[in-house]
């Protein structure tokens, strides 16, 4: 049995990891989705949201509920959360999975992986909207990411603006990151022809590091929770 906690990717709270916490469960383990700071209404203010707000309150959870051998899982942008916390609590993390998404780089944000014109244009919409990311509609949601509509109408109707400092300030790790023991999940729809960013690629040299794909899009947790409820459990065997 591990400790899995469940850390939702931008605009997304603990609602999103349900189908697959609750097979996680059937399978005999422990599991804790959060919802992170800023993200639980579109009302509250996010000034004060940055990214260590939501990696201090991952952290907090784990301590809170005493939780050890835990394996914690990121997706999208929470990939930046889910590595941080690893590095900050390596008496208590045992594995670190990254469901399709961004990995934390000491001194650069999730921004920085975006080209410089588009990272301008995504702080331009962060600062007009109140300092929250604004959410995407059902059809950026469903396209070529096997939903159904149905699917991509309940994620876009629950979606919350993301708070902004999150994505944009940077992350400060206090060791390289291909010694932590990691797992990446690629969703195949997301990479044309396979291919995937240079410094996930980079990871597959790292000696701790494993790589699965799984015949999904973008919302994994949503369109296939039973094949990544099943990885997870594989990952947990194969770690423990």
């Amino acid at each position: 049995m591990k400790n899995f906690v469940l850390i939702p990717g931008p605009w997304m709270g603990a609602w999103a990891w349900e189908p697959v916490a609750r097979r996680l469960r059937g399978h005999g383990h422990r599991a804790h989705a959060v919802t992170l700071p800023g993200l639980t209404t579109a009302e509250t203010d996010v000034a004060d949201v940055g990214l260590e707000t939501h990696v201090g309150h991952v952290l907090a959870t784990i301590e809170r509920d005493d939780l050890r051998d835990v394996i914690v899982v990121g997706h999208s942008y929470s990939g930046i959360v889910a590595g941080l916390v690893a590095d900050r609590a390596r008496d208590r993390v045992a594995h670190t999975v990254f469901v399709e998404a961004f990995l934390p780089h000491d001194g650069k944000s999730m921004l920085h992986a975006f080209p410089e014109r588009l990272r301008a244009e995504e702080l331009r919409l962060i600062a007009a909207n109140n300092g929250r990311w604004p959410a995407p509609d059902a059809s950026v949601v469903a396209d070529g990411q096997g939903l159904s509509r149905r699917q991509a109408g309940w994620l876009a109707r629950r979606f919350v603006g993301h708070p902004g400092r999150t994505v944009a300030e940077s992350a400060v790790l206090t060791r390289p990151l291909a010694q932590q023991r990691a797992t990446y999940v690629m969703c195949s729809m997301e990479h044309f022809g396979g291919r995937v960013s240079a410094d996930v690629s980079a990871m597959r040299t790292a000696p701790n590091w494993d790589f699965r794909t799984i015949d999904t899009g973008h919302w994994p947790m949503v369109s296939a929770p039973g094949h990544l409820a099943a990885l997870l459990d594989q990952v947990a065997a194969r770690h423990s």
